[in-house]
């Protein structure tokens, strides 16, 4: 355990010290997109986080390679190298994307060439366990296939709730945690070793996440982009495609008793294959939806829009931060509950636990649609949001605010606070006129004392 904090620690550290250097370097090379219809964020920020990301990566897997026990996956795997490979193509795509804009079309190409560049490597699912039958083995083209899916999927799930300022990273930090502890449990409580890489792998994911997070917390200084977002992508689908389709459940009879129980004992890693990944649920079934809504619309769906779950909290009257915790509670709910019943899956508790935590959320998620008027007595306890005194003097500063804003008046300039300067010109215009009546000179005053 040592031996993986101190690769996390290094890839947290490096990353954290990379991405100020990075912020200029992004600024500086212009990477700062304007702000579009679908953005929160109000000001331009800049870009190119994954850099730093990617940095840390490359960091966590050099200090594990000189260690002496976690070290042994270099040297009994090429999986850290597949990773690597894979990982570095889909940066240069995302680095490429943040500065000047990639079709769609071609970023799904490349993401499904580094994701065959894994598999040529190595990293690949070579079987599926499947309840009732042990391990099913799997043709080369079955392999690749589900492989090259499964990347791609989770890839884009990521990088379509990268929507907030924390968001992307909090979560997949979260479900890293959990897949940590799970394939910790598989080395080095059944000693599978074949487990190793990927406890490795969500190591040195954890450390990126949480080296970018304080960057990028609200209000963001620097966005990972796409070539943060599609990276950590990819390393959990590493860390998925590795435990699910290397371990043979086999290697859990001495443990498990069966075959049939080993198998029933690793539904919580297989079931991301489906889904495509339990671990990142909300990231995926927002990937799901956002492809039915803009599929149904006519429109293609690597369109952007505003229909993404994050977007539509913001619009149900949650502040952004609050929308951001929300969706780390159900991460973290999805996750640890997969975790939860790897260890014990029939223990009532766990299951009447997750029931009462969803009943939080759903209340939680749903608050703003109720706003209770708590009486006079109780205004010095409940949160400001609830209490009538607050309701009135905002109502009252909002009918202020329409009646500066109404036609008849005119709007108000932010820099002089002075009314528009039509009717200003139209006096002079009207002084200048009554001279000209009068005989006088045709010359305005104001012209003429600059003379």
């Amino acid at each position: 355990m040592r031996e993986y904090l101190l690769t996390l620690f290094t890839a947290a550290a490096v990353t954290y010290l990379l991405t100020g250097p990075v912020r200029k370097f992004a600024i500086a090379a212009g990477a700062m997109p304007p702000i579009r219809d679908r953005d929160v964020h109000r000001e331009p920020t800049p870009r190119l986080g994954g850099i730093a990301m990617f940095g840390g990566l490359c960091a966590g897997l050099l200090m594990a390679a000189h260690l002496t026990n976690i070290g042994d996956v270099f040297s009994q795997s090429n999986e850290p190298r597949a990773l690597l490979s894979g990982a570095g193509l889909i940066w240069l795509l995302g680095v490429l994307d943040d500065k000047w804009g990639v079709d769609a079309l071609i970023k799904l190409g490349v993401q499904m060439i580094a994701a065959g560049v894994m598999v040529l490597q190595g990293l690949t699912i070579l079987w599926l366990p499947v309840p009732g039958f042990g391990a099913v083995a799997l043709t080369p083209v079955q392999s690749t296939l589900l492989t090259v899916a499964l990347v791609v999927i989770t890839i884009n799930a990521v990088n379509f709730v990268d929507g907030l300022d924390g968001l992307a990273a909090g979560m997949v930090c979260i479900a890293s945690v959990a897949f940590f502890m799970y394939a910790y449990r598989l080395w080095y409580g059944y000693g599978i070793e074949a487990a190793a890489p990927a406890t490795l792998f969500s190591a040195v994911l954890i450390g990126m996440c949480l080296g970018f997070l304080p960057h990028n917390i609200h209000p963001a200084r620097i966005f990972m982009g796409d070539s943060g977002s599609m990276l950590i992508g990819l390393v959990f689908a590493s860390a998925a495609i590795s435990i699910t389709g290397q371990v043979d459940p086999d290697a859990l009879k001495s443990s498990a008793g069966s075959t049939r129980e080993a198998v029933h004992f690793m539904v919580p890693v297989y079931m991301p294959l489906l889904l495509p990944l339990t671990m990142i649920a909300v990231p995926a079934a927002d990937l799901v939806l956002a492809v039915v809504r803009r599929t149904w619309r006519g429109q293609s769906p690597f369109a952007a829009d505003r229909g993404h779950l994050h977007h539509r909290l913001l619009e149900i009257g949650h502040s952004h931060s609050r929308a951001v915790l929300i969706m780390y509670f159900w991460s973290a709910l999805f996750a640890f509950g997969a975790v939860a019943f790897s260890v014990n899956d029939s223990s009532l508790g766990i299951v009447l636990a997750i029931v009462a935590l969803s009943a939080v959320g759903l209340v939680v998620l749903l608050l703003p649609r109720f706003k209770p008027a708590a009486p006079d007595w109780a205004e010095s306890v409940v949160p400001p949001r609830y209490r009538r005194r607050r309701r009135r003097l905002a109502a009252g500063a909002a009918a202020a605010e329409r009646e500066m804003r109404s036609p008849e008046r005119p709007a108000l300039h932010g820099s002089t606070a002075i009314g528009a300067r039509d009717r200003l010109s139209d006096r002079r215009a009207g002084r200048g006129s009554d001279r000209r009546s009068g005989g006088g000179s045709d010359r305005h005053p104001v012209a003429e004392t600059r003379r």
